[in-house]
């Protein structure tokens, strides 16, 4: 039996996914065992959770994949520093991470010093890893494969065509051009400083309109065979080191931008400035830029290949507005996009490189979910809530044991429409940024106050950023204006016009749902309740968010018993265990 540990290491999503004869067997990031968001580092962690679940240890591994390959571009790597001269500075510290990136041999032994790694540590090109991440893993048999995020490996893009169990890549786009910077810069430059932020951008752009649109197309360029350059005015990054943490916490990045960009557009943003109309239109215009690029390749990848089906993946693959338009936008009908589409799921993707073109192998596993955590066994559940039942008391919460899923899912379908909100734990947890239904707080997508009411008591997030629905595979076409797979919640639709009114919980301003599809056959609890709720309101669909609070969403069931005690949330499901407050009544 052949084992492969995947990683994504020395970068933010810091994650560990192991594959046992090519069949993926766990998969978690780091942040959620750490509790600090996009935590960075060696995810010791979740390697750690990826041997106990497979019942192994490091010494019956035989391959370590890590998404990334130092000596990768090195022909272009020297080219420029010859002809560009940058800093010194900034030189010296990309050597330095480089350096820290290759002795994962040495902190597999300094973390697990009585587990013996024997095997070897493969190093898979960062946009390999990331084309794999998708294609790879998908249900195609041929299919478009496309990168992009911010750098990795001396590029920003790569793309190319996927038959059977292989791939190619045919082109890429090197540093310093990067989409992914231009949307982390401008990001910046609205006031939204934290790494990984951008998704702040999409949820305000549909509160303005595209007036800064001609200004941006100065930023980038679009190139005559589908590729784009920056304007490297407007931007620092290639030429002045870019201070950045990577170890132990959150990544943080020094400002991308030039003031040169000041010059264009106007004063940055601060942080604790109210966000205006004027934010909102750049906000309108970053999207709209970005969404001209991303359509600009893709169809000319179309125009190339002449295939009907795409894999994403990247950073800028979580762009879930321009994913969803990609059918309306381009000649492409089928899209796959992996539920850790980012550097995360860089971990999946080495290990399936090293499975499909390191080893050759050609039986192929497909990811259909997300459910690759942790689980928690119901004996587990009964005595944490034990453990607690002085506080439980002291807080007057009622703890019932539902057994029989049905009536689970009554009591709790009845709880959502009566405007209560769920904390909902259950099964395996989600693998990526998304709460699937297995870690996620519950609402009645009826309510138009709903999503003040989850701010209120626990989410305290900014007003303009939506809620998304979970939905009946079943009823998507009736629901929403297309009609497609979208289980990792990756792809935004507009809502039906005539729909809209009785979800406007989770219906955006602009009339669109990030929606997540859910199937009986990957998640049949979840199915059952939201089909209970559909037979209790005629509405196939409940409001989901993650389960947490301004923390990585909840790994273990005392985490989201804590956060049950420490927010005013009502109703909280663990398993087949209910916890009430005193002043909730069930049905």
């Amino acid at each position: 039996m052949t084992y492969i540990l995947g990683i994504n290491a020395f970068h933010g999503d810091a994650a560990a996914c192991l594959l046992q004869h090519g069949k993926l067997v766990a998969a978690a990031e780091e942040e959620r065992f750490r509790r600090i968001k996009h935590w960075a580092g060696f995810p010791s962690e979740a390697i750690a959770y990826c041997l106990k679940e497979a019942g192994i240890s490091l010494a019956e591994v035989a391959h370590v994949a890590v998404n990334q390959d130092p000596s990768a571009s090195f022909g272009r790597k020297l080219k420029y520093l010859l002809l560009q001269r940058p800093s010194l500075s900034l030189v010296l510290d990309r050597f330095r991470n480089k350096q820290k990136r290759a002795s994962v041999a040495d902190l597999l032994a300094t973390h697990f010093p009585t587990q013996r790694f024997s095997g070897t540590v493969q190093q898979v090109e960062h946009h390999q890893a990331h084309l794999a991440s998708a294609y790879l893993v998908s249900p195609f048999t041929e299919a478009v494969c496309v990168s992009v995020d911010g750098f990795g490996d001396f590029a920003s893009a790569a793309w190319g065509l996927g038959r059977a169990s292989q791939f190619q890549v045919d082109a890429r786009v090197y540093f310093p051009h990067s989409l992914g910077i231009f949307y982390q810069a401008l990001t910046q430059f609205l006031g939204f400083m934290h790494y990984g932020d951008e998704y702040k951008i999409m949820g305000l752009a549909p509160y303005g309109k595209p007036t800064y649109l001609p200004q941006l197309r100065q930023l980038v360029q679009l190139q005559p065979d589908g590729s784009f350059q920056l304007n490297l005015r407007y931007f620092r990054h290639h030429r002045v080191k870019i201070s950045h943490e990577w170890e132990g916490g959150s990544p943080h990045f020094d400002l991308l931008y030039s003031d040169a960009l000041v010059e264009l557009l106007g004063p940055a943003r601060q942080s604790s400035t109210p966000l205006t109309q004027q934010h909102q239109d750049l906000a309108h215009s970053v999207q709209a830029m970005y969404e001209e690029a991303f359509f600009h390749l893709l169809n000319h990848l179309h125009t190339r290949y002449q295939l009907p089906a795409v894999t994403l993946a990247g950073g800028c693959a979580m762009n879930s507005v321009a994913n969803g338009k990609i059918a309306l936008k381009t000649p492409f009908k089928q899209v796959y996009v992996q539920s850790a589409a980012g550097d995360a799921g860089g971990a999946i993707g080495a290990a399936a490189y090293v499975w499909h073109h390191v080893l050759g192998k050609t039986q192929r596993h497909v990811m259909t979910h997300a459910y690759w955590g942790p689980s928690t066994t119901p004996t587990e559940i009964a005595a944490l809530l034990q453990q607690h039942r002085a506080v439980l008391q002291e807080q007057q919460c009622v703890v019932s044991d539902m057994a029989n899923s049905a009536e689970l899912c009554r009591v709790v379908a009845a709880a959502i429409a009566d405007g209560k909100v769920i904390g909902w734990f259950q099964g395996r947890m989600e693998w990526g940024p998304r709460a699937l239904g297995n870690r996620s707080i519950l609402g009645d997508p009826r309510r138009a106050n709903m999503k003040d009411i989850l701010n209120l008591k626990i989410k305290r997030r900014e007003s303009f950023r939506p809620f998304a629905p979970s939905v009946l595979r079943e009823a998507v076409s009736e629901w929403f204006e297309q009609d497609a797979e979208v289980p990792f919640m990756m792809q935004v639709f507009q809502v039906r016009e005539a729909k809209r009114a009785q979800v406007p919980a989770i219906t955006h301003v602009d009339g669109s749902g990030r929606l997540q599809t859910v199937s009986k056959d990957t998640n049949a609890l979840y199915h059952q309740l939201i089909s209970t709720f559909a037979t209790l309101t005629g509405v196939p669909m409940v409001l989901n968010t993650s389960f947490n609070e301004n923390e990585p969403v909840v790994c273990l069931p005392e985490q989201a018993l804590q956060c049950f005690l420490r927010t005013k949330m009502d109703v909280l499901v663990l398993g087949t265990y209910v916890v009430t407050r005193a002043d909730t009544q069930l049905a």
